[in-house]
């Protein structure tokens, strides 16, 4: 089997990728992939040190700037020339993409040459690029069911869950060898793999004020200036700051409570590992995505969802104590889990896209 994928931008789109590949390979002993992605942005330095071979793209997202919006229409052609050329000496049998704009010249060039196709879209209301090659792809997969209605043109629409809930975190990570006490509650606070500047200016607060009973490990994010934020915060006590986390799917494993923002694979991660969280939907995204993430979840109560605008240290204290203390809520927040940990989305895609290589043989 050979597979071309394709996903960029944010670890939202590249670690759902990287899910699907693992299983593929787990799959397929003899399959060759390629990475097609970025050349500027997270998975041109996460996808080759995971040995998986990588081609990149000059391209950017649309932004209301028209000098480069007019030379990112130039640098689209461009794209989708190379990645005519990459399909035509690679010869996949499917390609696959995961989110972002860099997926639209891949797609489009697969759909040209006749090459299946297979998308995965992760939020609740999809991106512009999914939205528009949706049309291109054979198979259009979705993490919630409300998605659906989003893609009328494309032919075929599945419902597989996202990929995140079939991550297998053997061991949680060891709190002690940061600093930590197990007799004390771990809460781990990340906001997404880039972060978010404006929630961390609320935070710092909450970070100077006390920490009554519990621990923080506090990921700002590696588009925030760590010392910098650093140099704001007075109160260091059962508290560890870093702006990036290797392990951090192990790190989750091992906290009491996560409070994250509502991107999708961070919320299926907190569902598969069957924590507690806090989740404050980010304002500044496409379509609102994070808010209709959180929405639906919440309503089926299996995250507490509080809003950026309320977000003050009383509040957040409040609500982790809360989290912390009440049984009753963890026993029914481990029944709503379990509904949504049913699915096994990897194994459901893998059988996508093996089923999509054996028509393309045909």
């Amino acid at each position: 089997m050979k597979v071309i994928v394709s996903a960029g931008g944010s670890g939202g789109h590249i670690y759902p990728a990287l899910a699907i590949i693992n299983k593929l390979k787990e799959k397929e002993k003899n399959i060759e992939i390629l990475y097609i992605g970025t050349h500027n942005r997270m998975e041109k330095d996460i996808v080759p040190k995971k040995g998986i071979s990588y081609q990149a793209l000059e391209i950017y997202g649309f932004n209301k700037n028209i000098k480069r919006d007019i030379k990112n229409v130039f640098l689209i052609r461009k794209a989708k020339k190379k990645c005519l050329k990459i399909m035509k000496d690679f010869k996949p049998d499917v390609v696959i993409g995961v989110g972002g704009y860099v997926t639209y010249p891949v797609i489009w060039a697969a759909h040209h040459l006749g090459i299946k196709t297979f998308i995965h879209e992760q939020n609740s209301r999809p991106g512009k690029v999914n939205y528009l090659v949706s049309r291109y792809a054979d198979v259009v997969g979705i993490t919630f069911k409300s998605s659906e209605s989003y893609f009328k043109k494309a032919k075929k629409v599945i419902y597989t869950g996202h990929p995140s809930l079939d991550t297998q975190v053997k061991e949680p990570f060891d709190r002690t060898t940061l600093g930590f006490s197990k007799n004390k509650p771990l809460i781990l606070y990340v906001a997404g793999s880039l972060g978010s500047s404006s929630l961390n200016q609320k935070m710092i607060d909450f970070l100077n004020g006390p920490r009554d009973g519990y621990s923080l490990f506090y990921v700002v994010g590696s588009n925030v200036q760590l010392e910098d934020f650093k140099s704001k915060i007075t109160n260091h006590k059962d508290l560890k700051m870093v702006d990036y986390f290797e392990d951090l799917p192990r790190m989750m494993k091992e906290s009491d409570v996560i409070i994250s923002r509502a991107g999708a694979g961070t919320l299926f991660e907190i569902i598969a590992l069957g924590k507690k969280s806090i989740v404050i939907p980010s304002p500044n995204v496409a379509n609102n995505h994070q808010y209709y993430n959180a929405k639906e979840l919440e309503e089926n109560k299996v995250i507490t969802v509080l809003s950026e605008e309320k977000l003050t240290k009383e509040v957040l204290n409040t609500q982790i104590h809360s989290l912390l203390k009440e049984e009753i809520k963890t026993q029914e927040l481990e029944k709503n889990m379990r509904r949504y940990r049913e699915k096994k989305p990897l194994e459901e895609i893998y059988k996508i896209v093996k089923d999509l290589t054996c028509s393309s043989k045909k």
